[in-house]
């Protein structure tokens, strides 16, 4: 972890599960770091970098996604699955285990786990849940929940083929140094477009899943906040 004063200290599962349970609440934390205005209802989203895409009283698809941090010996990571190319819905692109929260789920949590077995294998009593990170809209309509767990090695890996195309780790060090973190930008639609980008090896980490990396740094780094 990098302080303000450029002091380095590693991060431990236990320092990650304290960050969460003394984190301000989403819409306090939107605020501080400078991504609403005091008050405001406005979500995290595509539109943190593209104002003009948001759009108040958009109906919206409620989503889960599991955050899995892997406490690895050497360090901890985490785990991220690339995605299938032929799917409707962010096809080729890294994300998180995660899905639309079904009318069987017992909240986003359940959803998160669930969803998260059936796209990786990981065992849901592999994971301890400690907190959430801010509710991510995302430009193709989905209201997001990331759900934020602790997965105790060994687990199995099991992609379900037909959704993931690969399951990898990046170790969380690497996303909470600040250098790592870009900001890329294209002309879509015959807009500019601004979006976070994670490069890592040969994987290209972009979109709502950086978006919600960069708030994974904000809580576990809040001393480099700002």
């Amino acid at each position: 972890m990098i302080a303000k004063d450029g002091s380095v200290e590693e991060l431990s599962a236990e320092m990650v599960a304290r960050r969460f349970a003394e984190a301000p609440t989403p819409r306090r934390r939107a605020s501080l770091m400078g991504r609403a205005p005091a008050g405001a209802e406005r979500p995290r989203g595509d539109h943190d970098l593209n104002p003009e895409l948001y759009e108040p009283g958009r109906r919206l698809t409620p989503a889960a996604v599991l955050v899995p941090i892997v406490e690895r010996e050497a360090g901890l990571t985490v785990l991220l699955t690339r995605r299938t190319d032929h799917l409707d819905d962010h096809a080729g692109q890294v994300s998180f285990p995660g899905g639309r929260i079904e009318a069987f789920d017992q909240g986003p949590e359940a959803a998160a786990l669930r969803e998260a077995e059936e796209e990786t294998g990981l065992p849901p009593d592999r994971v301890r849940l400690i907190g959430r990170l801010d509710t991510y809209v995302t430009r193709t309509g989905f209201e997001v929940i990331p759900v934020v767990g602790l997965v105790m090695p060994p687990f199995p890996i099991a992609p379900d083929s037909f959704e993931v195309a690969e399951v990898f780790e990046v170790p969380l060090a690497f996303f909470v140094a600040p250098e790592n973190c870009q900001r890329h930008r294209l002309v879509y639609e015959g807009k500019d477009r601004q979006f976070y980008v994670f490069p890592f090896k040969d994987h290209y980490i972009w979109g709502a899943t950086a978006g919600m990396l960069v708030n994974l740094v904000e809580v576990l780094n809040p001393d480099a906040a700002g």
